[in-house]
């Protein structure tokens, strides 16, 4: 019995399954093998490409993410799935060469053991259109035309420092940042936000005139306030839940001819074409930004929705034209996944965003690449802004916004002779933010302006 036990001992050892038990060894010396990469090797992309996955002939993992570089330098993340390997930079630049370099020791099949040899991946990237060669409106005024020209050719190389006025009409802000600094901001920005009421005279024109006379570009948006209800004498621009107030005003309703809304929305456009047309009597261009926001929901035009949205600002438009105004360089302000809202590359000069608390350069460097790529053929601008990274590192990351505009802080700059008028801090850019920035030789100030 005894030899009959060590001889199926012998026989259980000696079988195939064995066999494969001692083979195993051998595998797990397998190192990972590239199979496929995208973009491919000696691929051009666009400037506006984020990552490259690469397919190996194993699953993989990583074992030091800090030997995986893109030109020298630490790429953001680097992440294995299954049998691909998803690597993620920054913003790349224009028509520039790229080297994805996996160096030894980085990853590891598994089973198996870490590559012994280099993998790279090297690509080129494209360089992105340039702006479209046309304003959108037709037979655009001289002094407009000039100023978007001005804006082509040092869109990328340069970046306009700009300011928001308190409010509504005034260039307080601006002259608070040249109280501190020395420097006027090389744009001001208006609101026609009190268009219903009795407090601002929008017909009296000289702070814009003064502004444009001094050398500085002009801006307007429009809060666009409504009755809160038909036949209230109580107006407001925020949509149920947005804001307080708040209308109950459609914007669905407001683009179908013979309705309640749309005899609104018609005087309302005739009434701000008023103001626009004074501007252009006065050979005053403007950037002109109606409808900002949209896609947020928490304004009435963007509370029902991208299609009447879409359809109010191309009546707008159209009713514009049709006054003879010319002067008017558009820029729509864009959300995140707001394709759907966009009016269209007939309608639109430049794209914007308004971003607000992004500290982190590189968060502010990711939205600008964002914005270029979806809108390869339009210049890009941060609209608003307010505590975000400091601009020169925004730059140093390769955030080359056209402009930029920080939102006014209401108690530091209501009144140019009061006490909170004298202080350097601020709600969303402090003077230390803006002397970073003019510290940066590609942030223009008003001064250096040469349309």
């Amino acid at each position: 019995m005894r030899t009959l036990y060590l001889s199926l001992l012998l026989m259980l050892f000696f079988s195939p399954a064995c066999a494969d038990k001692e083979q195993a060894p051998e595998q797990k010396e397998k190192t990972p093998a590239l199979l496929s990469a995208a973009p491919a090797a000696g691929s051009a992309v666009p400037f506006s490409t984020e990552q490259a996955t690469l397919v190996f002939d194993s699953r993989v993992g990583v074992v030091d993410g800090t030997k995986i570089t893109l030109n020298g330098q630490p790429v953001q993340s680097a992440v294995a799935a299954g049998d691909s390997l998803v690597v993620q930079w920054g913003l790349l630049d224009e028509e520039a060469a790229y080297t994805l370099l996996i160096a030894a020791g980085a990853i590891k099949a598994i089973p198996g053991v870490m590559n012994v040899e280099a993998i790279s991946l090297t690509f080129t990237t494209a360089k992105a259109p340039p702006p479209s060669p046309a304003l959108a409106v037709p037979n655009p005024s001289p002094e407009a035309q000039s100023v978007y020209n001005f804006l082509k050719e040092n869109y990328g190389k340069k970046i306009i420092s700009g300011a928001m006025a308190n409010v509504s009409w005034n260039i307080s802000e601006a002259e608070w940042v040249h109280r501190h600094t020395g420097k006027y901001p090389a744009l001001n920005g208006f609101d026609y936000i009190h268009h219903y009421g009795t407090w601002v005279d929008y017909t009296d024109t000289r702070v814009v005139e003064s502004w444009w006379s001094s050398n500085g570009l002009v801006s307007i948006c429009w809060h666009w306030s409504v009755p809160v209800a038909q036949g209230s004498s109580s107006y407001a621009f925020y949509a149920a839940g947005g804001g307080t107030p708040a209308t109950s005003f459609d914007i669905s309703r407001a683009v179908q001819d013979g309705t309640y809304e749309n005899s609104i929305v018609k005087a309302d456009l005739n009434t701000v074409a008023g103001y626009l047309l004074l501007l252009q009597q006065k050979n005053i261009p403007v950037l002109w930004r109606p409808l900002h926001e949209a896609a947020g929901g928490w304004f009435w035009w963007g509370a029902k929705g991208a299609a009447p949205l879409k359809a109010l600002w191309r009546m707008m438009f159209e009713t514009f034209k049709a006054k003879g105004l010319n002067n008017l360089i558009w820029v729509w302000t864009a959300e995140p996944g707001d394709d759907a809202w966009y009016p269209g590359d007939e309608y639109v000069d430049i794209v914007g965003r308004d971003i607000y608390n992004k500290t982190a350069a590189t968060e502010m460097a990711r939205e600008y690449a964002t914005l270029k790529s979806r809108f390869p053929n339009k210049m890009v601008t941060l609209s608003e802004c307010g505590s975000v990274a400091g601009l020169a590192e925004q730059a140093e990351q390769g955030a080359r916004w056209l402009w930029f505009m920080p939102w006014y802080d209401y108690e530091r700059t209501v009144s140019t002779g009061g006490a909170a008028f004298g202080s350097a801090e601020h709600r969303y850019a402090s003077i230390a933010w803006w002397k970073n920035a003019f510290s940066d030789p590609r942030v223009l100030s008003r001064d250096e302006l040469f349309y």
